[in-house]
């Protein structure tokens, strides 16, 4: 029996594993993406030493028992699937670090993914999740969160408790508010919040010390609080397209804004205190029908940031 640890299939057009496969039970990585795989086989389980498995675009509508004995497993990759539902069993795969559920058919998340205490990568995108557990609270090693493209209109207190977080995707969903626990993501550094319906930020976004990106590109935003402006290591501030008719003057702290894009606004003006961003490198200001420009507008093209207008 062959005592290879890695067996990479991928993008073979296999319709099913071939039956020697389950019996090379010393394998510790196996690659099956990019397959016609309908099913896989229940004996699957016998492969007791397996860190990583990734099944990414086959036609999987269902996964046999046995894959959640696979409790050593390290990475598993079932995105862009056609799964449907996840049971209870995956809370027995507490060694995961990396969970791709991307891009299948879920609707609901079960509650015992709160076990898997040692993930840092978590996608979630292109699902039809509307909430997410309770027990999210408890995957306090994420650094990576991305929940894209799914229809939840709220995000629950328990966010803040992912506290080691660096990279939060919240983009195309239904959010029309943020939970003040926002706040307590100290180590975040890219919140991408683009396509929601955002009405306004919490207060509490100041506190977001680390961060360098910031998505609201088409929300519904009509002011931004004055706590933006202590967000003193923001890079990248997208504004665009939404129905601010005015900046808060703390726009000016962000000391090392490179780029802030502010198209398909309502403003009107612009506060002075904007002089102070040194180091902007680009600022966009198209499509805002009433905006009466600044003089000071010039010394930010002598300092040679491009200024779309």
């Amino acid at each position: 029996m062959s005592e290879q640890k890695i067996l990479d299939l991928s993008g073979q057009l296999l319709t099913s594993i071939p039956a020697s496969v389950c019996q090379q039970v010393t394998l510790e990585e196996l690659e099956l993406d990019r397959n016609l795989l309908r099913s896989l086989p229940e004996n699957i389980g016998q492969l007791s030493k397996l860190k990583k498995l990734s099944l990414y675009s086959n036609q999987l509508t269902a996964l046999p028992p046995s894959i959640w004995q696979l409790t050593s497993l390290e990475i598993l990759n079932i995105a862009e699937n056609q799964l449907e539902l996840i049971p209870d069993e995956i809370g027995n795969l507490t060694s995961l670090q990396m969970l791709d559920l991307g891009h299948n058919q879920l609707a609901t998340l079960p509650a015992t993914i709160g076990n898997l205490s040692n993930l840092r990568f978590l996608y979630l995108s292109n699902n039809f999740l509307t909430a997410i557990p309770q027990s999210f609270g408890k995957l306090s090693k994420l650094i990576y969160l991305n929940l894209t493209d799914n229809q939840l209109s709220a995000l629950p207190d328990l966010v803040g408790k992912l506290k080691q977080l660096i990279e939060l995707r919240l983009y195309n969903n239904c959010l029309a508010s943020l939970p003040d626990a926002m706040g307590d993501l100290f180590e975040l550094k890219e919140l991408h919040l683009m396509k929601n319906k955002l009405t306004s930020l919490p207060t509490t976004i100041g506190k977001l010390a680390q961060l360098k990106k910031l998505g609201l590109e088409g929300n519904e935003l009509t002011a931004l609080p004055e706590s933006i402006g202590r967000l003193h290591n923001l890079t990248d501030l997208d504004l665009r397209n939404n129905h601010l008719a005015a900046l808060p003057e703390a726009i000016g702290s962000l000391k090392n804004l490179r780029t802030l894009d502010l198209r398909a606004n309502k403003l009107t003006g612009l506060p002075d205190s904007m002089k102070n961003l040194l180091d902007l490198e680009k600022l966009d200001l198209r499509w805002n029908k009433s905006l009466q420009l600044p003089a000071w507008l010039a010394e930010f093209a002598q300092r040679n940031c491009v200024i779309f207008t």
